[in-house]
């Protein structure tokens, strides 16, 4: 007895599988990149695609965004993570003066209790995992100190 008598399976189901199946296989895997997609949704409008500051609505800011590329650089050649995560959560705005930029930590925070609802959540967790994410996309972008 072949496979295909034992299990039933009608020869249709077989038409419509094969190139599904044989679609998925040669299909690239897409690498999840949280960080570069809370970036792209989050702060391009702004700060632009690539992070030089040029996104579409930076000419309506009253001042322009900096180019996030060049952090590093102007630190004396190492990512100041520290500043760029306060920077991003926005808690301490008092140390900022005015800012221009929305209080990001806010905005998750009231995202983790529209997602998680009547569940118990750590609003701070939600916050770190979005925030650290666009920490490391953004310590990606940095440029070489090379000349």
């Amino acid at each position: 007895m072949s496979f295909l008598t034992v299990h039933r399976v009608p020869y249709w189901a077989l038409l419509v599988a094969l190139p599904l199946v044989a679609s998925a296989q040669s299909a690239p895997a897409r690498k999840l990149d949280f960080g570069q997609q809370e970036f792209q949704s989050r702060c391009a409008s702004c700060h632009g695609r690539d992070g030089k500051g040029n996104g579409p609505i930076a000419d309506l800011l009253r001042q322009s965004p900096p180019d996030l590329t060049q952090l590093s650089k102007q630190n004396g050649g190492i990512f100041p993570i520290s500043r760029v995560y306060d920077s991003i959560v926005g808690d301490s705005v008092q140390a900022h003066g005015s800012r221009d930029m929305p209080v990001w930590g806010q905005l998750y925070r009231l995202r983790a209790g529209e997602h998680y609802v009547d569940t118990y959540y750590d609003p701070e967790a939600y916050v770190r995992v979005r925030v650290l994410a666009l920490v490391e996309y953004l310590s990606r972008l940095q440029v070489s100190a090379k000349p």
